[in-house]
């Protein structure tokens, strides 16, 4: 019998938790018949009569078995143009490719460049003169 008991309070403390979570995350349109203090105070004092009277009373009716969840086919979330994260912007991801294409080129280019005066350099030193026919064009 007292794990029954225990039971049916930790119910009552469960309803009453999602009934003050529900109180106070609800936009000021959707609060009935008394101010948000008001049910928050009920629900604290009488958690199981508060908890059912909030469901019931307190919150906007729902409009039935039609109302769908949020971000569903016909939610106005749905409806709205949602921003695109950048990972999934194929215009970010083109420019990203375009940025890194650039440095990769440029980067070549500074090697290829180094490169041309460091054999130009030996040459020099070797006595030979620096051969223009050999390099390949960028």
């Amino acid at each position: 019998m007292v794990r029954l008991y225990a039971l049916l309070f930790l119910a009552q403390i469960v309803l009453a938790v999602c009934a003050l979570i529900s109180c106070l995350s609800a936009e000021e349109g959707q609060i009935h018949a008394l101010p948000r203090i008001a049910w928050v105070l009920i629900i604290l004092f009488f958690p199981l009569v508060g908890s059912i009277a909030w469901f019931v009373a307190g919150r906007e009716p729902s409009s039935g078995a039609s109302r769908s969840w949020p971000g569903g086919p016909g939610s106005p979330e749905r409806q709205r143009p949602r921003p695109v994260a950048p990972d999934d912007d194929p215009e970010f991801l083109r420019s990203v490719q375009d940025r890194a294409k650039q440095q990769d080129q440029e980067l070549f280019r500074r090697w290829e460049e180094d490169l041309r005066r460091r054999e130009d350099d030996l040459r020099r030193r070797d006595g030979e003169p620096p051969r223009e026919g050999d390099r390949p064009e960028v």
